[in-house]
């Protein structure tokens, strides 16, 4: 299940409750949170064709923690990070 942003979801995630936390480029604050399992990978998909973006490219990267950051990236928010060298 996809828990959207909210202040409450922020305190979980910094609690260690949410195993994985969702990032869009284009934002400052997270999309939201979610537990990793195929069942979330999916909703996004879902939720990505219902907006249009059917590109949905999601970068895993594992923290130390072993918890993971997902970055969202389709055709609408691509090149909003600045290139780094």
């Amino acid at each position: 299940m996809i828990h959207p942003y909210s202040d409450d979801g922020l305190r979980r995630w910094n609690r260690g409750e949410y195993q994985v936390q969702l990032l869009v480029p284009s934002r400052e604050r997270p999309y939201g949170w979610c537990d990793g399992t195929d069942e979330d990978e999916a909703e996004l998909r879902a939720r990505s064709d219902e907006e249009g973006e059917a590109a949905l490219q999601i970068d895993k990267r594992l923290l130390r923690t072993g918890r993971q950051i997902w970055t969202l990236r389709t055709a609408a928010n691509a090149g909003d990070e600045p290139e780094t060298e």
